[in-house]
């Protein structure tokens, strides 16, 4: 695969989540202007400006949205029911669908005091109400397994392997994973074994890493941290993912202050990446 062949299939997101402090109006505006051409776009300030006036927005802006972020809390982790989280979980997959955001972002929810069997009994029991909706919709729903010294208040899904054991259980077409480099790009073995994660893949999330994995989730600017981003992307490509590339970034360096240099700097730094993903795919 050539340079160009890679760049009409994949496409470059900035997470809303990165810049924290704008709003959604100011996010989409900045990053075109960054030269973005999708976003990944955090439900929050889709709220906070309006559900149809910020998807009209989005309509009229050309961004493509790589991911809605996100819908779950099926384990009462964040203090809702069952119903309330299942409930809200229908209510984003229709907002996916009127965003045509290529997918919905799923956090199950942390254990919650439960057994690891019955956290996973709730989550079957949620897909149970909620996949028919997003096949109906073309909705894909993408688990993001996290890393166990972050996942405690998010996911009970603690790595790429019982992720993917879960899902195919499942057995549904709309239902992938969410692969972030910040929580799982440091593993060599799971790198080396990509044909066998990329068709499960509905997202690749880019962050980085100084410090060790932590609740806090401290993540650095791309490649000045301890992830091999460029094997792994080289990587990515050889196993066949042509999906979105999502940059998320967050931690205590990162502010309003410096937010347009942040997207611009993340935009220019993965281009220097993808000669990488050229010469390893030709």
């Amino acid at each position: 695969m050539n340079l160009s062949s890679a760049q009409k299939v994949s496409r470059l997101s900035m997470s809303e989540v990165t810049t924290y402090r704008w709003t959604f109006e100011e996010d989409i505006r900045r990053y075109l202007a960054a030269g973005f051409e999708s976003i990944g776009v955090w439900r929050q300030k889709l709220s906070d400006y309006g559900e149809e006036e910020g998807i009209d927005l989005l309509a009229a802006s050309g961004l493509a949205v790589s991911n809605l972020l996100w819908a779950g809390g099926f384990t009462g982790s964040d203090g809702r029911s069952f119903c309330e989280a299942v409930e809200d979980g229908c209510h984003a997959i229709r907002l996916a669908g009127a965003a045509n955001a290529g997918c919905l972002i799923v956090y199950p929810g942390g254990r919650n005091h439960h057994t690891f069997r019955h956290a996973e009994r709730l989550f079957r029991l949620a897909l149970d109400s909620m996949l028919s909706l997003a096949e109906a919709a073309d909705v894909t729903l993408a688990i993001e397994p996290m890393h166990p010294a972050c996942a405690r208040e998010w996911t009970f899904l603690t790595d790429i392997e019982s992720t993917i054991a879960f899902i195919e259980s499942i057995g549904s077409p709309n239902l992938k994973l969410v692969f972030d480099t910040y929580h799982f790009g440091h593993d060599l073995a799971l790198i080396s074994n990509l044909r066998e994660v990329v068709p499960h893949i509905a997202l690749v999330q880019l962050g980085d890493r100084r410090e060790p994995h932590c609740p806090d989730r401290q993540r650095c600017p791309l490649g000045t941290g301890l992830v091999p981003l460029r094997t792994l992307l080289s990587e990515l490509l050889n196993a066949g993912y042509t999906g979105d590339y999502d940059i998320e970034l967050a931690g205590q360096g990162f502010g309003p202050a410096n937010y347009q240099h942040l997207i611009e700097d993340s935009r220019l730094r993965f281009e220097r990446l993808v000669p990488s993903l050229s010469n390893a795919g030709s």
